[in-house]
């Protein structure tokens, strides 16, 4: 997907609040990534409404600029993917399967798309639509190396011909992805969001999954019914959502995600759906 003629990048820019250098440089890498991942919620909600999730980058647009909603890792990293290359860095969508919290020995769908930044003097992977576990900044792809960013400490590794991207929780690395460098073209991402979007057995049909990194280094979610708002591993405030009210009310005062009243995410009998 290429920046189109008609991308508002001023409109994107303005919609993260960055007001720097307009320049493929990796200061501006960093910068960007930062202000889009702690701008734009990630979340899954017009799923569980039952809206379809379109590509264009119109309808990307539409929705997570102009209309100040969220997505996950599609429209987020797609978004993220114009704004990159209108700014003139020359970048690759790459597909991972997400492996947080799932065994080693199960293989999930690929499902997931990030982006691979190609700068003078290397390459580096930014990624803003792994919902709570967002990265906050760029991080080189050099493997069994720590990598700090805003957030938590980061690393790659290689066992064999796997490839994971982990990130560091208290004292423990948990993995995050599993990728490889082969490049997820359009229809890969079409192919993969409508699974994601559209099966029952998807995990984004079956609840409610919403998340940010706010600028002081913590991180707000809401996932099982259940709002968290943690700085790494430590849980600094945690409460159950019992209701719809509820939940519409957390939306908008933690991720400014406004709906109308009585709007009923599912799935039927959660209790956010009531």
């Amino acid at each position: 997907m290429s920046a189109p003629a008609g991308f508002d990048l001023d409109a994107y820019l303005a919609r993260i609040g960055y007001a720097g250098a307009r320049t493929p440089t990796l200061a501006a890498l960093h910068a960007v990534a930062w202000h889009h991942a702690t701008a734009i919620p990630f979340e899954n909600l017009d799923v569980l409404l039952g809206r379809p999730i379109v590509l264009t980058p119109e309808a990307i647009a539409a929705k997570l600029v102009h209309e100040r909603r969220g997505g996950y890792c599609f429209e987020q990293n797609n978004l993220l993917l114009l704004a990159l290359r209108a700014l003139g860095f020359r970048v690759t969508p790459i597909g991972a399967r997400v492996r947080w919290q799932i065994p080693r020995d199960t293989v999930p769908a690929r499902t997931h798309l990030f982006l691979r930044v190609h700068l003078d003097g290397g390459d580096w992977l930014v990624d803003c639509g792994l919902g709570a576990a967002s990265l906050t900044g760029a991080i080189p792809l050099e493997f069994d190396r720590e990598h700090a960013t805003p957030h938590e400490p980061r690393r790659l590794v290689a066992e064999g011909d796997r490839l994971f991207h982990q990130m560091k929780v208290g004292d423990e690395w948990t993995d995050l992805c599993e990728f490889t460098l082969d490049e997820m073209h359009p229809i890969d991402c079409e192919v993969a969001n409508w699974w994601t979007s559209a099966n029952p057995a998807s995990k984004f049909k079956q609840d409610v999954a919403v998340g940010l990194a706010l600028r002081d280094g913590t991180r707000k979610a809401i996932r099982g019914g259940t709002f968290t708002h943690r700085r790494g591993g430590g849980i600094l405030h945690q409460r159950t959502i019992e209701n719809g009210a509820a939940l519409l009310a957390c939306l908008e005062e933690h991720f400014q995600l406004r709906f109308p009243p009585g709007t009923q995410f599912g799935p039927a009998g959660a209790p956010w759906a009531q």
